[in-house]
């Protein structure tokens, strides 16, 4: 299939919340390079062959908004995940970005959505023939169960922003017509939320980005159970210095995602590890050590059970750059979510399971392999009913 002359210059802009931290200032050099240098990004791209008859490469642009007074480039700088030869040539272009503050807090949940859909409306504007995806990049934030709000207008009336600051950005997205990535542990996925994104038309994906040490639990679990060999316990251990790592020392804003890298494994495995115990032996920790910064590290210690229910263990350290990895799995997300809206897919997506920690939507596929091939088949679904699309708007031309 061909794309259209029309299609082939559309531009991607990613609208970011949180632009200026570790993962959003990567992004944004991705983002630069992608657009000038394409083939220093495309192939650390899942999507690159994937979606390449179906999406453009490039152009691709950065908007967003954050509480840091500082420029995107004194953040880039700061944080220190790249090199400065890798961001510099790319300097003038960074320095354009249009990073937003945030809305007062001072208004209530309705003036901020009000607000921030103000602000999608003058993107969107500024860049008319863009297609537009909110990526949700803001730290973790304490759980609420807010399943028991019916409407907006409800959840307008009771719920302060500061409960779930991410939630003006979500509503105001769906309302201006935008998908959404949510990259966060944060449940913003709510089901007055989700109701509205399907009366919009707006594909939603998340949760909580799969990058490093859980992505490769599911590897090796899946692998396990596919063995038939018992996880008996699996401790987890991850130390960095960011601001994430810093903001999950706070046990109310860590819960979600410790939740988040527990469930999982229960989840692929089909029963609750440590269940003869009495207790789970599946223990996850995060520690907040200042001297690695976004330099990652993770060890798992995992042990198993062969025939005869004789023990055996096995190691694994991981050390890795948080945002390196995070950003091309944003942008990958990003053309996902425009190439489902093409295809008319709206509300959750959880054949979007392959990226997320916890992938909302009904039954999402668990393991590795399940994931990989789920993945494959909503590349064929999204290329069916496209190309179906196309050939109708095509024929329909030809008869006027």
């Amino acid at each position: 299939m061909n794309m259209t002359d029309s299609s082939k210059s559309q531009p991607l802009l990613l609208m970011v919340a949180g632009a200026k931290g570790a993962v959003g200032s990567t992004l944004a050099v991705v983002v630069a390079a992608m657009s000038q240098r394409p083939e220093s990004i495309l192939p650390s791209l899942t999507t690159a062959e994937m979606l390449s008859d179906l999406l453009p490469s490039k152009p691709v642009h950065m908007v967003g908004w954050d509480l840091n007074d500082r420029t995107l480039l004194e953040c880039i700088k700061t944080h220190g995940v790249l090199a400065k030869d890798l961001w510099e040539p790319y300097e003038s272009k960074l320095d354009q970005v249009q990073i937003n503050i945030p809305p007062k807090a001072s208004l209530d949940l309705l003036g901020q959505v009000e607000r921030l859909k103000q602000d999608i409306l003058a993107f969107k504007t500024q860049y008319p023939h863009a297609k537009s995806v909110l990526i949700n990049l803001l730290p973790a934030a304490p759980t609420r169960d807010l399943n028991q709000f019916a409407d907006l207008s409800q959840l307008y009336s009771k719920l302060a922003p500061e409960d779930l600051p991410d939630l003006p950005y979500i509503i105001a997205a769906i309302l201006a017509g935008v998908p959404i990535v949510n990259f966060t542990p944060n449940q913003v996925e709510i089901p007055v939320v989700i109701k509205e994104a399907i009366k919009q038309g707006v594909p939603i994906s998340g949760r909580d980005g799969k990058t490093g040490q859980t992505y490769l639990k599911v590897v090796l679990a899946s692998a396990l159970q596919a063995r038939n060999l018992i996880v008996d316990g699996w401790y987890s251990l991850n130390i960095l210095g960011n601001q994430d790592g810093k903001n999950l020392m706070d046990p109310n804003r860590a819960a979600g995602k410790l939740s988040n890298k527990t469930d999982i494994l229960d989840d692929i495995m089909g029963y609750k590890v440590g269940e003869r115990y009495g207790v789970s032996s599946h223990k996850v920790q995060i520690d907040y050590y200042p001297p690695r910064g976004d330099a990652k590290e993770a060890w798992d210690v995992i042990d198993f059970l062969g025939v005869f229910g004789l023990p055996m263990s096995m190691r694994l350290n991981l050390q890795v750059r948080d945002s390196v990895l995070a950003a091309p799995l944003v942008l990958d997300l990003a053309r996902w979510m425009i190439v489902l809206q093409m295809a008319g897919r709206s509300g959750p997506v959880p054949e979007l399971a392959f990226y997320y920690k916890k992938p909302v939507g009904h039954e999402p596929p668990l393991t590795f392999q399940d994931q990989v091939a789920v993945l494959r088949e909503l590349r064929l679904w999204c290329h069916e009913r496209i190309l179906k699309d196309r050939e109708q708007e095509a024929a329909g031309s030809r008869h006027t």
